[in-house]
């Protein structure tokens, strides 16, 4: 099975409802689409079921991005217990739109040191949920662009293999985290198999990736750009990684020209696998 391949969102020249933008990405060549509760977990039910029953007639993998301010690791408890909230609001809504993973944030870093053990029970709490409720839906915390934020990627695949999670690798963050660490093929393989170490084949083979380019400074992030400018990372070291090593991973385009970023990065998968 090849990678999928799609937005984070609505693509520019949709002006539909979500349901209607899941058709849109059908229509332009590709297979995936992200939904985007990023800034509020509003959708109706009615619309939940609408966007299930598109993306099972085009064949669109759905996921979804729950909000940016979830925080498991607050310092106050009020927010912990919203966070959870905010997650099992969106998991419920991913259900119903059948959609797989739920990509969020977890957390910043604690005065105490105790980040970690925060955002696990947080993880471990919607997770039983999910699984009373028999969802088909999973959690997906994401590696982190900024040095206050809990997420680098050893953190995110601890976090995962001791949680049942599902990793989401952003390598836009890596890299600018890092200060330019994802340059060379060497560098995307190298997470890859680190990923493959700690979780298992199947967990590298299925991977959640988003991708773009970004401008960083001092190790944090500071915006997303279009495919091949800011300063970096480039896309071409890792399509080479995932046609070498076999993989099928679902690649989220967070360009802010979406969708045509995401067809860039199919073309380019598509003429090294040689398709």
């Amino acid at each position: 099975m090849s990678p999928r391949f799609g937005p984070a969102g609505a693509p520019i020249a949709c002006k539909g409802d979500t349901s209607e933008c899941v058709s849109y990405v059908a229509r332009e060549g590709l297979d995936l689409f992200e939904v985007q509760f990023t800034r509020n977990v509003r959708m109706s039910h009615e619309l939940a079921k609408k966007v299930r029953i598109s993306s099972e007639k085009e064949n669109v993998y759905l996921s979804c991005h729950a909000p940016y301010y979830i925080n498991l690791s607050s310092e106050k408890p009020n927010i912990i217990r919203k966070s959870i909230d905010w997650l099992l609001k969106t998991a419920e809504l991913a259900n119903l739109m059948g959609a797989h993973e739920i990509v969020f944030h977890p957390g910043y870093y604690r005065k105490d040191g105790k980040a970690y053990d925060y955002v696990k029970d947080g993880i471990l709490k919607v997770n039983n949920f999910i699984k009373e409720k028999k969802w088909t839906c999973w959690l997906a915390p994401e590696t982190t662009g900024r040095r206050s934020q809990f997420g680098t990627l050893d953190e995110i695949l601890d976090i995962c293999r001791e949680t049942g999670a599902s990793p989401t690798i952003d390598f836009a963050h890596l890299h600018g985290r890092t200060n330019g660490g994802m340059r060379k093929k060497e560098d995307y393989r190298r997470v890859m198999d680190r990923v493959e170490d700690l979780l298992g084949p199947k967990a590298v083979k299925k991977l959640h990736i988003h991708f773009t380019s970004l401008y960083f400074e001092d190790g944090d992030e500071k915006h997303h750009c279009v495919l091949g400018e800011g300063l970096g990372p480039n896309f071409e070291p890792l399509a080479e990684v995932i046609v070498e090593m076999g993989l099928s991973p679902t690649i989220v385009s967070e360009s802010p020209i979406l969708d045509i970023d995401s067809l860039k990065m199919k073309a380019i998968y598509e003429g090294l696998a040689g398709k």
